[in-house]
């Protein structure tokens, strides 16, 4: 094959979530009629999703394209990269790769959910996987999750580079760095396209090692003369393996809450990532036969989530452990955007219980699983590549990633901004947006995926806004006179024992309603709903300036 024909062969790369937003990580790989997904991941519902309990990718476009999935490949554990996976393994039959852990933390995950691991397959780092036309390799880095990975695809284009999530930590806890050397060979041989985690580019410096958090623990641990309660990420093992390491110096026993903590504590111990010495970890059971200067407890709920272990606490709830003044809570996390408020308020009540709550970057009980600008560089500067598309991040991420791409040397017309849904053709001598697939959000409520869209959501906000007037009427079918009502029920609208004369006035509308359409000859049954909803909500807006949603309810006798 002649070089002219070598630089038509073209690849498509198709985000399908993960760009513009932070969370539902899923990209698609495709070449020719194969295709290979690296991640699939879910976010958390924003504050106007009433109701909703998970968000993840639309992937329909891998719904229509099922046959020529070859493969999933997993950089993490994190559930912003395997969240949507019960839901995506239900209708796509494939292998799914990734590291041990991480398909520990996913088994749990599908059993959940009623889906069978038997796809999945553990591979290590430094382990190569071949997939249709696609060769993928495994290279551990270093995240706030063990067993983390970058991957270097090789394809009939090129090699592409897919950092997932990561930092450069020279120190880490589990004493396993990450793997520069075959990064920086896999930039020497040639990269086509990097594709890296922007998450922190709005940070400078570097982002600190997590054991810096370690040595915050430790004196923490020393200082404080009752009970400690560590609330963290249930998948930060490193974080948990510190919170041990200091209870044990402080010969302190160390108690687990929090059903996914439960969960990866019992996974990462069974599989050798968490390291426990024997006699320390107990049941909360066994919490009370202790004095409380001698427990610790690890929970969940450091986002200040409604029905976590640690929001229980700080609202008197939960029902094994309750908060005593002296009690030393620490919140190992920074709130996640759009979960200030709640954090705030369980910080709030915790105080209000007795607690000494300590919390907040500059007391350094938390750093970043994400690289900074200067590892960010050091990332650019490993791989080498000709072409740079900025992933994992809201928009003004990518934006800003790109800029700090230009300022190291790479050309403008080099780098691509894509959105969710972009098709990114790729050739050895080109890159650009060349076409969108269907791409956006579907919505977990309950059981329900993908029942709730946007109609469903405007509702529940005109409910929680301003309530709802149930309005019952019978007419008397042979003259289309009123038999019985109109009856008014109030939810959320006023209190109607204290609104009489309003519901009287109500009343009053329905019937002036009903009886013109009657002088009207309208007897359809959607005319006098309309007639009754455009009455009465002109009358209650005049009255009260409010706009509750009306719901109509003709019976005929």
């Amino acid at each position: 094959m002649n070089k002219g024909q070598r630089t038509q062969k073209k690849l498509n790369i198709i985000p399908l979530g993960g760009l513009g937003e932070i969370g539902k990580n899923m990209t698609a790989f495709k070449y020719g009629d194969e295709i290979i997904l690296v991640d699939a991941g879910l976010a958390f519902p924003d504050d106007d999703m009433l109701g909703i309990d998970l968000v993840i990718p639309n992937f329909s476009y891998l719904q229509e394209n099922k046959d020529m999935v070859k493969g999933i490949f997993l950089t993490h554990g994190h559930e912003d990269h395997i969240g949507a996976l019960p839901y995506v393994m239900k209708e796509i039959d494939c292998p799914v790769y990734g590291t041990p852990l991480t398909l520990g933390i996913l088994s749990g995950r599908l059993k959940e959910n009623g889906v069978s691991d038997a796809k999945c397959r553990a591979v290590k780092s430094g382990s190569t996987v071949r997939a249709g036309a696609f060769r993928v390799e495994f290279i551990h880095v270093n995240h706030s999750i063990p067993d983390a990975v970058a991957l270097a695809i090789h394809t009939p284009v090129g090699v592409i580079v897919h950092t997932g999530d990561y930092k450069f930590d020279q120190t880490p806890v589990d004493g396993q760095p990450t793997d520069f050397a075959r990064l920086a060979e896999v930039g020497e041989k040639g990269v086509l396209l990097l594709m890296a985690d922007s998450t922190n580019i709005e940070r400078t410096g570097f982002t600190p090692s997590e054991r810096n958090v370690g040595r915050v623990l430790d004196e923490q641990f020393r200082l404080a003369k009752n009970r400690i309660i560590v609330a963290t990420f249930s998948s930060n093992v490193h974080r948990i393996q510190q919170v041990i390491d200091a209870a044990a110096m402080t010969h302190r026993k160390v108690a687990v809450i929090g059903r996914s903590m439960v969960n990866v504590v019992n996974i990462s111990i069974e599989m050798g990532y968490l390291k426990v010495p024997k006699g320390v970890l107990i049941d909360i059971d066994e919490a009370r036969n202790f004095a409380p200067r001698q427990i610790a407890i690890i929970t969940t709920g450091s986002q200040g989530e409604p029905m976590s272990a640690l929001t229980r606490m700080a609202n008197s709830d939960h029902k094994k452990v309750s908060i005593m003044p002296g009690d030393t809570v620490i919140i190992s996390a920074t709130p996640i955007p759009g979960n200030e408020k709640g954090v705030a308020r369980t910080i709030d009540n915790l105080y209000k219980q007795g607690a000494e709550v300590v919390y907040g970057k500059e007391r350094g009980i938390h750093v970043s699983g994400h690289a900074s600008q200067e590892e960010i560089k050091m990332m650019h500067r490993l791989i080498r590549p000709k072409f740079f598309m900025p992933v994992h991040g809201e928009y003004r991420h990518l934006v800003l990633h790109k800029k700090l791409a230009e300022k190291l040397g790479m050309p403008k017309d080099n780098i691509v901004i894509a959105e969710n849904g972009s098709v990114v053709e790729l050739t050895q001598n080109s890159i650009g947006i060349t076409g969108k697939v269907t791409a956006g959000k579907v919505l977990i409520d309950g059981l329900g995926v993908g029942d709730v869209g946007n109609v469903v959501l405007r509702d529940r906000r005109q409910l929680s806004q301003d309530g709802i007037l149930i309005v019952v009427v019978t007419i008397d079918h042979s003259n289309y006179s009123i038999a019985a009502g109109p009856d008014i029920v109030s939810r959320g609208f006023v209190y109607v024992r204290e609104s009489e004369e309003l519901m009287e006035g109500a009343r009053d509308r329905v019937l002036s309603a009903l009886d013109k359409c009657r002088e009207d000859n309208i007897t359809e049954w959607s005319a006098l709903k309309s007639a009754v909803r455009d009455s009465l909500g002109k009358y209650l807006f005049d009255r009260t300036r409010r706009r509750p949603m009306i719901l109509p309810l003709i019976m005929e006798i």
